[in-house]
């Protein structure tokens, strides 16, 4: 599988060995002796790969990185390998998103299925955005009278309980729900559900109509 991986350790040596392994694995290969080295070159969001992250590093913490790299809003996958792995820092950096936590020496067989899948979930995970970025777009397009309406059958409002919220007839009502589903191009209700779910929008107000 193509892509970059950065790693990320102070130990000159490792970096080197574990460059040729990914090398000869096919993988383009950036090295870093420091978080701050990283931080200070860090890749673009559109490239593919992973970082490949030491625990303990002079300055910054990997932890400490992993947490920075969050801030800054980076989605590429970090697999920590260290010599040093505690159960406390493991679940930490886990829970933080890391996408494995692996101990030195690892077998080149393990190290390249870990990036193997980081990568792969990488992948899957813009796809899911770009996806949500469709429908939002979808959303956006909808007049606000159409957001209303929208608004209100998502939650499972009827014709007739729209109109009489909105003020309007049953027929207008129709009316704005055909181009509803028409602008989300959606076939049915469980579809425009299911799309405003992803984007978060039944989540909002405890149900609620927004006012």
């Amino acid at each position: 599988m193509p892509g970059r991986v950065h790693i990320v350790d102070d130990d000159a040596s490792f970096r080197t060995a574990i460059e040729r392994r990914l090398k000869r694995a096919g993988y383009e290969v950036a090295t870093y002796a420091s978080a701050q080295h990283l931080l200070d070159r860090l890749p673009g969001e559109s490239e593919t790969g992973c970082i490949l992250l030491d625990v303990r590093i002079p300055g910054l913490s990997g932890p400490e990185l992993q947490s920075r790299l969050s801030e800054r809003g980076s989605t590429l996958p970090i697999v920590f390998l260290t010599g040093y792995a505690d159960v406390p820092t493991t679940v930490q950096a886990i829970k933080a998103g890391a996408e494995d936590f692996l101990t030195k020496p690892v077998s080149s067989e393990r190290l390249l299925d870990a990036i193997e899948r980081a990568i792969l979930h990488q992948s899957t995970a813009r796809d899911v955005k770009s996806r949500l970025d469709v429908v939002r777009a979808h959303i956006a397009s909808l007049t606000p009278r159409e957001r209303e309406v929208f608004e209100l059958i998502i939650r499972g409002k009827t014709n007739k309980q729209v109109a009489f919220s909105l003020g309007t007839t049953e027929r207008t009502i129709k009316a704005h729900r055909h181009r509803v589903m028409e602008k989300m191009q959606v076939q049915s209700l469980a579809e425009l559900v299911s799309f405003a779910e992803r984007v978060g929008i039944l989540s909002d107000a405890s149900g609620e109509q927004r006012t």
